[in-house]
């Protein structure tokens, strides 16, 4: 069996980092927000560019927490994108605002400037744009309609660990962002974790407040906040992979290359790079007519493929109701034919080869 990400592969490289870690950190037992939370939040900064990383349970959270910090809440709009995973929309109705969904561009699956600009109204109050796949937005766009209307900017960076634009990573050019390290992901932990970036003296602060049950003083209480801290034990698989992510990102990036090589004369369309940011694969998605039939072939040989996402948000049950009268055609197009293949940091030439083989042949047979 191919799956979608080989974590088996990737963990039998760091295994005995990663044992040692775990060995140190049982022994001395330090186990909540201990010195080597302290010490990936520190390194995370350094990388990504930023003044305060802070590190939470998870990637839901940190968009939750994110948003309350900037002070987003009830009856704010909160302009994003219906492609995504539904955290995106949960942690925007978490703080009691409002997610306006907009269409995305045909290419990038991402949102544009153009649809942000035609959705602003008088109760926006925040854009967050998801940097699908590990493609960026056009974040200097955005930036500046955020700039220009007093709009908070929040990043989805659930996806996009080490994808820059203009030499600077995602997650430094907004108010705040927010960072999943769900184990598929190009930075991954062995379980859930997050990760708040920031500038902002102000936000940091609140958001090591709002993670730790409201406290800065143990004991003393000035917020109601929540339980959300990043795990020692998997701030020391994150440390051993943050060393590797640049590593981890050019193979993901040379394996989407070579797939868009092998694939390019066939019926469907291969991931589209922008050349506003660098693009790190956290997906290769695919847009085929023939979708069920693609993956059925490759489900034959033992392939695995996925559908990221069958049903956008402003048609899921749950937002059925207050989008009832709302057509992303674009948005809903795309969900009809995409897919996913097979990709990350292990993933062979040989891989690849078959795997674009497999459909070669299930659309020329």
């Amino acid at each position: 069996m191919i799956p979608m990400v080989n974590l088996k592969a990737q963990y039998a490289e760091i295994q005995d980092e990663i044992i040692s870690g775990f060995a140190e950190t049982l022994d001395n037992c330090a186990f909540i927000l201990g010195p080597n939370v302290q010490a990936f939040e520190k390194e995370a900064a350094e990388y990504l560019g930023v003044k305060h990383a802070i590190g939470c349970a998870s990637g839901t959270d940190a968009l939750h927490l994110a948003l309350l910090a900037a002070g987003i809440g009830q009856g704010d709009e909160v302009i994003t994108t219906a492609f995504t995973f539904i955290a995106t929309a949960e942690a925007i109705k978490y703080v009691g605002a409002t997610p306006v969904f907009v269409d995305i561009d045909p290419g990038t699956f991402n949102i544009t400037p153009a649809n942000i600009l035609k959705a602003i109204t008088p109760k926006t109050k925040a854009v967050m744009p998801v940097h699908l796949f590990g493609q960026p937005v056009d974040l200097p766009a955005i930036k500046a309609i955020c700039e220009k209307h007093d709009l908070k900017l929040i990043e989805d960076c659930a996806q996009s660990f080490g994808a820059t634009v203009d030499n600077q990573q995602t997650g430094s050019f907004g108010d705040a962002a927010g960072f999943s390290f769900f184990p598929s992901k190009n930075l991954g932990c062995f379980g859930d974790g997050g990760l708040v970036t920031t500038n902002s003296d102000e936000i940091a602060a609140k958001i090591k407040q709002f993670r730790n049950h409201g406290s800065d003083v143990r004991y003393y209480h000035d917020v109601i906040g929540y339980n959300s801290r990043l795990d020692e034990l998997q701030a020391v698989v994150l440390r051993a992979k943050l060393k590797r992510i640049d590593q981890y990102n050019a193979a993901r990036r040379h394996a989407a290359r070579l797939y868009s090589k092998l694939l390019e004369d066939l019926p469907l369309t291969t991931p589209y790079e922008d050349r506003v940011g660098v693009h790190v694969y956290h997906q290769y998605t695919l847009l085929c007519d023939r979708r069920d039939e693609v993956m059925k072939a490759l489900q034959d040989q033992q392939i695995a493929s996925a559908v990221y996402y069958p049903v956008p948000l402003h048609r899921q049950n749950v937002f059925k109701d207050e989008c009832a009268e709302l057509s992303l055609p674009i948005t809903e197009s795309v969900a009809a034919r995409c897919f996913s293949l097979p990709i990350c940091a292990n993933l062979s030439d040989e891989t690849v080869q078959h795997i674009a083989g497999v459909i070669r042949k299930a659309l020329t047979a």
